[in-house]
């Protein structure tokens, strides 16, 4: 089991990686995607994660989408939000998004950061 989350975690940081180089960090600022970019947070990824400006986390280990730029580049999640994030813990579902998604929902998660 320790394998499989070791393994996971070292495909995910790669897919990190390889989507940095591809992408320009570009996204919608359009009231119309930010809102749809946060529909998308909030139905998806609520139930664990603190997807606003504020708030705790349902789950302690789940980061607030307010702080991620403080791990991640944001635009290094392009890929794995088009292929479907595979995670080091069994309990987040894998989702994949469309390209007009994955811009809403990156331009949400920008248009909050460190709010």
């Amino acid at each position: 089991m320790k394998i499989r989350r070791v393994v996971a975690l070292a495909a995910l940081v790669a897919a990190f990686g390889q989507a940095a180089m591809a992408s320009d960090g570009a996204y919608p600022t359009d009231p119309a995607s930010l809102e749809k970019g946060q529909a998308l947070a909030q139905s998806l990824c609520a139930s664990c994660h603190a997807v606003g400006t504020d708030g705790d986390s349902a789950i302690a280990d789940a980061p607030a989408f307010r702080a991620l730029a403080e791990k991640y580049p944001l635009e290094s999640l392009e890929e794995s939000l088009a292929e479907g994030i595979v995670t080091a813990h069994e309990n987040m579902p894998e989702i994949a998004f469309e390209p007009d998604e994955i811009d809403a929902f990156l331009g949400y998660l920008t248009s909050i950061q460190g709010k």
